[in-house]
């Protein structure tokens, strides 16, 4: 899960030469045993971990912007001056150390102190966050490091802790990622920063004259400020059978757990229905585990309605190279015990059948509270609500997004955890209205493919180089613009897009 963290490179403690490193460039050595990178930005040095706090990426292969430096694996951002973790997925600061210029050289021999604490400009008497998954979990920590010190509570209906949903369909599924990954956070974490986490809870409404939260066993929950964070579920089959118990969804680490279980058990046959990202993710994962696999989708080419044909086509030959069978323009008619009955008449053998085919946003608490909701809870460029002193983050929110001009719903973690961030920093006053472009990664396998940005519809796709070689990047562009960008192990191109569409989103 993470990379090698060997000290390599120039010892920096005994320092380099100044004209060794240009602006703008890094180079990554070590002091003693640590993994540093040296960074020359804005005329200055900046010494911090080199490795990503997420997955442990290396920096030194990301890149600069202004004082921040953004990781190639999954575009986290670290400021260069302080370390601190600006964007998410990584939630963890680096290691900052303090430069000393000596004559003609750099040198880097001390950690640098913690900066002080923050003071928030606004303090509600209290935070309730309804939601435990990504834009939750992420709000709790940022109220706390924004220096809140009042009461902060998570009430979520999950029975497990905030966790790292992404892996759930990827190499947790597929057994290559230990069980003690998966929580974002420890037991203690929550304790230590004094975070209330209410699992197996569920609201049943919201009042917002009392501001207040009626839960389902009848108590009651006051809030100064409400941050809703309810995310989606997953969408399921209508057609006979669809309630069979070996018919699975795929959202939450329960789930991923059944599958599991569902496999250890004996599953050799499965049928996942939908070609979507987290179907094919699953394809991948029960290939991994030995599975005879078969996906089901009404499409003629797999997510090419999100990533166009040419990457369409490719995902469907590297799925279709690990024995994975399509049966496309299909639509299912039935499930029984021991098989899946497609519209066209073929029956396919399956004692495990995982439905993959959307989600839809967890909106029923706002909209009975009276909040403006049009598939997603609508949201100003602030995050917040209809409703003053509530606001909303992830999936379930729906908000403005600054280049195309419309209101947008986005079904991303990264943007979910962002979200999640800037709610908090707005609750406590900071009137951040900077949207952060759109990012999510997908895996199949062995083969990555990052996108940036926002595209559901475009005028052409630019491409070049070849995805089967690995290495690839395809352009979606309306009206003469990058709207967004796929890309397949060119790292930097992609964080450069985001750079540069970044800028965009925070022009005058």
């Amino acid at each position: 899960m993470s990379a090698d963290k060997t000290p390599d490179g120039p010892d920096l403690a005994a320092g380099i030469e100044l004209n060794a490193l240009a602006e703008g460039e890094m180079l990554t050595g070590h002091v003693g045993e640590k993994a540093v990178l040296l960074a020359r930005s804005g005329g200055d040095f900046h010494a911090v971990g080199a490795h990503c706090t997420h997955y442990g990426a290396p920096l030194g292969d990301g890149l600069i912007v202004d004082d921040t430096l953004r990781c190639p694996w999954h575009h986290a951002c670290f400021s260069l001056r302080s370390g601190e973790a600006l964007a998410a997925p990584a939630l963890d600061g680096l290691t900052c150390w303090k430069t000393e210029v000596v004559g003609d050289r750099v040198i880097v021999r001390e950690r640098a102190d913690p900066g002080p604490a923050r003071r928030p400009a606004r303090s509600p008497s209290s935070v309730v966050i309804v939601g435990g998954g990504a834009a939750g979990e992420a709000a709790a920590e940022m109220l706390r490091r924004e220096g809140y010190t009042g009461p902060v509570t998570i009430v979520s209906d999950d029975t497990h802790p905030p966790c790292d949903r992404p892996n759930l369909s990827k190499d947790y599924l597929a057994g290559t990622a230990k069980a003690a990954w998966i929580p974002l956070r420890g037991d203690d974490f929550y304790t230590q920063h004094d975070i209330t986490l209410r699992l197996a809870t569920e609201v049943v409404a919201i009042e917002p004259e009392a501001s207040r939260l009626r839960l389902a066993d009848g108590e009651t929950l006051d809030y100064g400020a409400l941050l809703l964070a309810t995310g989606a579920e997953p969408l399921r089959l209508t057609v006979p059978g669809a309630e069979l118990p070996h018919v699975h969804t795929l959202r939450s680490q329960a789930d991923s757990e059944a599958l599991i279980s569902a496999v250890e058990a004996g599953a050799r046959r499965a049928v996942v229905v939908g070609a979507s990202f987290i179907g094919l993710e699953v394809a991948a994962s029960l290939r991994k585990r030995g599975l005879e696999v078969r996906v089901v989708a009404p499409e003629t080419r797999p997510l090419a309605r999100v990533l166009g044909e040419t990457l369409g086509d490719f995902i469907r030959a590297l799925h279709e190279s690990k024995g994975v069978v399509f049966h496309l323009e299909e639509q299912v008619a039935g499930i029984t015990a021991d098989a899946v009955e497609l519209e066209g008449g073929e029956r396919l053998d399956a004692d495990l059948v995982v439905v993959g085919i959307g989600v839809r946003p967890r909106t029923s608490l706002a909209e009975a509270a009276g909040l403006r909701v049009d598939d997603g809870v609508w949201v100003s460029d602030t995050l917040e609500t209809s409703v003053p002193g509530i606001y909303a983050a992830g999936d379930s929110a729906r908000w403005p997004d600054p280049i195309s001009g419309e209101r947008v719903r986005i079904e991303h973690w990264a943007v979910a955890q962002r979200q999640g961030q800037r709610a908090a920093r707005n609750i406590l006053g900071a009137g951040d209205a900077r949207a952060a472009v759109p990012f999510f990664w997908s895996q199949h396998y062995h083969i990555a493919i990052n996108y940036v940005g926002h595209a559901t519809h475009w005028e052409r796709i630019e491409t070049d180089g070849d995805p089967a070689a690995h290495d690839f990047t395809a352009r979606f562009i309306a009206e003469d613009r990058l709207l967004a960008m796929a890309t397949i192990f060119r790292d930097r191109e992609s964080l450069e897009a985001e750079a540069e569409m970044e800028a965009r989103f925070q022009a005058p």
